[in-house]
């Protein structure tokens, strides 16, 4: 039995004997099918082919990429406190270099995810280190391989820890989901935002999207509700999904400014 793995999204499948017939997280307009029609892998595959990079991206703030890219080729983010690690979004590889890095730096308190495109290998990432997972109730349909390390949580906010909170955004799925840190970007508060809060090429703005891969906007009022939702938490940094998706200052004003420019071309 094989924990077969998506190519296209990274999502990891329960074990069965064969591969699956379908990838429900590629088949919602949100993302999609390959070129190349659905294809399958393995952990013990990607192992032979791939590796994991590590960088610091500020104090205490490590991120974790797989190179080469691999399925939608983000990087998590390792957040380091006094109270245990926080591992940000997820990707698929994990191997026993990486275990041994991490666990070196203090292994993984708890895991949280911005939404459903990088739930990847997150159970046996939770596994490895005995974390649970912290996931918005409204996409747990979308948990491809469900384990009791899953802990689900409601409403619009959930404290992970001490200046670490969970906000429900919304915009891209319903449970769409970013990190607030409050020490982060040397105390001004910094965002860690997937990308429900997507950092543009001109990273003086975000975007909010339904689907980024098949160009599906969001109506205005739901990017007005982002805004509202963010409003009353202080942070001058965003942290993307990639390596290069960074708002170094500024972060909070060029939100309301983005959404302005936003809402603004959507009315035409």
């Amino acid at each position: 039995m094989i924990n077969y793995i998506c190519t296209t999204c990274g999502t990891q499948f329960p074990a069965s004997e064969r591969p699956p017939e379908h990838c429900p997280i590629c088949e919602d307009p949100r993302q999609y099918v390959g070129w190349n029609g659905q294809n399958w892998t393995t952990l013990e595959t990607l192992r032979k082919t791939h590796k994991n990079a590590f960088r610091t991206v500020e104090p205490g703030l490590l991120g974790i990429g797989t190179t080469p890219d691999f399925a939608i080729g983000q990087r998590a983010l390792l957040l380091q406190t006094s109270a245990g690690n926080v591992m940000w979004d997820c990707i698929t590889l994990l191997d026993e270099a990486t275990q041994q890095i991490v666990n070196a730096l203090g292994g993984i308190s708890a895991i949280a995810i911005s939404h459903p495109h990088y739930y990847s290998s997150m159970v046996e990432w939770a596994h490895a280190f005995e974390a649970p997972i912290y996931l918005h109730e409204s996409n747990r349909k979308w948990v491809m391989r469900p384990d009791n390390v899953v802990r689900y949580w409601e409403g619009d906010t959930f404290v992970l820890g001490d200046g670490l909170t969970l906000l429900r955004l919304g915009g891209h799925f319903t449970g769409g989901t970013v990190l607030h840190w409050a020490a982060g970007a040397q105390g001004r508060g910094a965002i860690l935002s997937g990308d429900i809060l997507q950092v543009v090429n001109d990273r003086r703005y975000v975007s909010f999207m339904y689907s980024f891969p098949n160009l599906i906007p969001l109506p205005a009022s739901k990017v007005q509700a982002i805004v509202d939702a963010i409003e009353p938490y202080s942070f001058d940094r965003i942290y993307g999904a990639w390596w290069d998706r960074v708002m170094e200052q500024d972060a909070s004003s060029a939100v309301r400014r983005s959404a302005q420019r936003y809402i603004k071309a959507m009315a035409g």
